[in-house]
């Protein structure tokens, strides 16, 4: 289904004089320009039409009504929940869980469990991706706590940690949907081994655990007053508004934390009550679905102007790649159509002078994407952001406008290569809970698009699998090529 542009970019703002005003939308706080993409007009009103036909608007209302859109394993996705949006039980226990887990920073606040400097969170994919994102972007001039978010089941990464903080003076958190995930139970123990050696009085004292199975964490030596629940119909990757962020909310303190909800329920109203052709999450996914199924682009960049979102990128990489990269639809029919886009990107400005050459240049299609905010956070010269930004504007027209040059081809750039520009007013908590809804909404609306499940992720049990019969089962039924590495590197 791939076709070239009916009209490029410089033509379709000449034809289209109010496209500006159209594409560029403020909502949140938040700034988002969809006018420098192929969009159009006629393309809105093809998509509006693919998404009435695909059940658009009844597939929304389920999804915040609490019913079991998840439909392979049969649940809700009751994310919003968490914001103030859904099922009135799924809300009341939201709230429930919130109200214990502020209670347990008051208790850490007193001292209940002793004098905490550092806080160790041991997690994996949703359950490390959102609190490190949140810690990183709003936490860096906070003198609450000094907070480690630890993933890798690579020992290193906990070493490091270990060089810095005082076991005396460590709270451990583990976070765990089931509570049996390996990498992250292997951190844990590896965690209170390190507070042992050092003589910490009661280790298993020092564990708050974060979990939608209370009882595994009781089996494993949490004391229930030191558990802190979620929901199962909480996805990993859609659970930082839950329990999981707990660490955030602890080094920023819990007014943060409910700014960050209620940013995040201010994209909800958005996402739930705005039109098609003025609803950010969906005009965004027309634009993702036009490039990937149109125009055949495999990948879509994001580059954060901001370090303080730097994480960014990693954190969509598994919201937008593990949600919507399926081969089946939601009712088990192959997908007739390309799924999710590649999510890729980096930091600006260190991007431009890395990959950037490609996308200016090279012979792949990439829409890009730039998020950026007006304020800066330091106390430097000014020179500092107003460099960062006019960096980021600068990519965004170059992308567009191109540069023709016959004498040398070397030299010359083809335009008319898409972006879309996402500004904040500022990094403020409000802002980016707005910003990540953002997000976990235009998935959600592109895998309706698509007509898959957004919910499931089956395909990361393979490789599990596979490891742990490599030490229970051994390596006779693998491939020569599997065989020969285990043998070289383990024996």
């Amino acid at each position: 289904m791939r076709q070239a542009p009916a009209t490029s970019l410089t033509d379709l703002f000449t034809a289209e004089p109010d496209r500006l005003s159209r594409l560029a939308i403020e909502e949140a706080g938040l700034l988002f320009d969809f006018s420098k993409t192929h969009i159009s007009t006629e393309l809105i009103a093809r998509f509006t039409a693919l998404a009435d036909a695909s059940g658009f608007a009844a597939r929304r209302d389920a999804l915040f009504a609490g019913e079991a859109v998840n439909v392979t394993e049969g649940r809700a996705a009751e994310h919003p929940a968490e914001r103030g949006s859904g099922a009135p039980d799924s809300v009341a226990r939201a709230r429930q869980f919130h109200a214990r887990m502020r209670g347990m920073i008051d208790a850490i606040e007193a001292e209940a469990f002793g004098p905490i400097r550092h806080i160790l969170h041991v997690g994996i994919g949703g359950s490390a991706l959102g609190p490190d994102l949140l810690v990183d972007a709003l936490g860096r001039n906070s003198d609450r706590y000094e907070v480690a978010v630890v993933s890798n089941v690579d020992g290193a990464a906990l070493d490091e940690v270990f060089e810095r903080f005082d076991p005396q003076a460590t709270l451990l958190v583990v976070a765990s949907k089931t509570f049996t995930t390996t990498e992250t139970m292997l951190n844990a123990r590896s965690v209170l081994a390190w507070m042992e050696e050092d003589n910490v009085d009661d280790p298993y004292a020092r564990v708050i655990a974060l979990t939608a199975a209370p009882d595994k964490a009781v089996e494993w030596g949490v004391d229930e007053t030191r558990i802190l629940p979620f929901a199962e119909s909480v996805g990993g990757r859609y659970s930082l508004w839950s329990s999981i962020g707990f660490p955030a909310a602890l080094a920023l303190g819990w007014d943060a934390f409910e700014s960050l909800l209620e940013g995040a329920a201010a994209m909800d109203r958005h996402f739930r009550l705005a039109p098609a052709e003025a609803n950010l999450p969906l005009l965004a996914a027309f634009v993702d679905q036009y490039y990937s199924v149109a125009r055949g682009a495999e990948t879509r960049a994001v580059f954060a102007y901001d370090e303080r979102l730097r994480l960014l990128p990693s954190y969509l990489q598994q919201l937008e790649m593990e949600s919507n990269g399926k081969r089946v639809k939601a009712d088990g029919s192959p997908v007739d159509t390309p799924t999710a886009a590649i999510t890729w990107g980096g930091v600006g400005t260190d991007a431009q002078h890395a990959v950037f050459q490609l996308l200016h240049q090279g012979t792949r299609l990439v829409p890009v994407e730039f998020v950026a905010a007006i304020e800066p956070d330091h106390p430097l010269d000014e020179a500092h952001h107003r460099t960062l930004l006019v960096n980021c504007f600068a990519q965004g027209a170059a992308l567009m406008a191109g540069k023709a040059n016959d004498g040398d081809p070397a030299r010359a750039y083809p335009g008319d290569r898409p972006s879309t520009t996402i500004l904040l007013d500022r990094v403020d908590a409000a802002r980016l809970g707005a910003l990540l809804a953002f997000y976990e909404h235009r998935t959600f609306a592109n895998a309706v698009l698509m007509g898959i499940n957004p919910f499931d992720q089956f395909g990361v049990e393979l490789g599990k699998e596979i490891a742990r019969s490599i030490e229970s089962e051994g390596t006779d039924r693998f491939d020569p090529s599997t065989r020969a590495l285990i043998a070289r590197a383990l024996g």
